[in-house]
């Protein structure tokens, strides 16, 4: 029953949770562990160490070597040594302008903090 005059009797109120209809399972409960840091380092290690180990398998299977030159320099490497190195250093590159960026941010959070402009 509803405190509402102008409800209907046949209709449920708006804020009555709804019920599911007969026969079907009700939902299941919300679990109460959480994500914790310790779960997603461990995530993450693993996902690492399969990413590591497809690597090596690419650079097992790529053993053929190939000539490169870049500004005048001329050298030969494994092909698959050759991609892990541009990988390792686009992946440091990346990382070098999300430092420069994050430096940034956080001196201009400090002077606004301060008052400053």
């Amino acid at each position: 029953m509803t405190s509402d005059p102008f409800a209907s009797p046949d209709q449920p109120a708006a804020d009555a949770p709804a019920t599911p209809p007969m026969g079907t399972p009700p939902p299941p409960p919300k679990s109460a562990v959480h994500l914790t840091r310790a779960a997603a380092l461990w995530t993450a290690l693993t996902l690492g160490f399969l990413i590591l180990i497809v690597l090596l398998i690419f650079i097992a299977q790529n053993t053929e070597s190939a000539e490169f030159a870049f500004l005048g320099w001329h050298w030969s490497l494994p092909l698959g040594v050759a991609i892990l190195f541009a990988a390792v250093a686009g992946g440091l590159l990346t990382v070098a302008v999300g430092a420069v960026r994050m430096f940034q941010l956080r001196r201009a959070a400090n002077r606004n903090l301060k008052g400053g402009v």
